[in-house]
């Protein structure tokens, strides 16, 4: 009926038309042609997991990259708990990276701290790294075997001592270094937490010696300081008395160390500090 075949007409050119559009939608515009529409960035997941850092701590490697001069610039009590958390490297000769987070601290304040070397404002070869810029090192040599590692903070005479690292990369290497240094070989090997739980215990896992006095730890080579990751929340740090050093008066009880509350790994553990921190 006529009626009816002009409705069925009507109806296959309105299909044919909206084919047309859908096909045109589909091509790419000529070259050199004008696009209405900036065509939108297609998103899609990595095709492997990897781990993800800010821009300002991100590294080919996929580790954080070392910290700057800027991060030292603080005064020694403040650098001394900023520490906590952040990692230490140390690159051996052969291209073996050891990595261990920061755990255990000491601030030394200067000429003012009779526990510091730089007391009275005392000023030798010995310990001029403490009067260098912030991020340099001062490794002294103690009891004729054993090292200790210092790093400058802002403030003449002013550094902060590491004194315990959690052991996170390369602990074969650190146990066989430790292991040569040791008094008496037992044949038992050193468990992970005895690796690095004292200050001249890091520096022989990590082969830390003089060489290593008064360069600047934003710039070295073989060793420097990465952005620790963050953990799940935020830890709680414990301010205790320093450890050996009785002769300073005073400045023996005053609460300068720092560390890590509940770490294993952790030198010394003062309980009655711990309490204090909880109240």
């Amino acid at each position: 009926m006529p009626v009816r075949s002009g409705t069925q007409l009507s109806r296959k050119l309105g299909q044919k038309k909206q084919r047309s559009l859908v096909a045109e939608q589909h091509q790419s515009p000529p070259d050199g042609g004008h696009t209405p529409f900036p065509k939108e960035p297609r998103l899609e997941p990595p095709k492997a997991p990897v781990p993800q850092h800010s821009i300002y701590f991100s590294s080919p490697k996929g580790h954080p990259a070392r910290l700057g001069s800027d991060f030292f610039d603080q005064p020694a009590v403040a650098l001394a708990r900023a520490f906590l958390g952040q990692v230490l490297v140390r690159r051996l000769d052969d291209g073996t990276e050891l990595r261990g987070r920061i755990v255990e601290t000491e601030a030394y304040l200067g000429p003012e701290d009779e526990a510091a070397h730089s007391r009275g404002g005392r000023q030798t070869p010995r310990n001029r790294g403490m009067f260098m810029k912030p991020g340099t090192l001062y490794v002294y040599f103690i009891y004729g075997m054993y090292f200790c590692m210092n790093i400058s903070s802002q403030g003449d005479g002013a550094c902060v001592l590491l004194r315990a690292l959690e052991p996170l990369e390369g602990l074969e290497t650190m146990r066989q270094l430790r292991s040569a240094h040791r008094k008496s070989n037992t044949g038992r090997a050193l468990k992970d937490r005895e690796l690095c739980s004292g200050p001249s215990k890091l520096c022989q896992a990590l082969a830390i010696d003089k060489s290593f006095d008064q360069r600047d730890l934003a710039k070295d080579k073989a060793v420097w300081l990465e952005h620790g990751p963050p953990g799940p929340r935020e830890p709680t740090v414990v301010a205790a008395a320093r450890v050996g050093i009785g002769y300073a008066g005073e400045w023996a009880q005053k609460p300068l160390r720092f560390y890590i509350q509940g770490s294993p790994w952790v030198s010394v553990v003062d309980r009655m500090a711990e309490q204090d921190t909880q109240a």
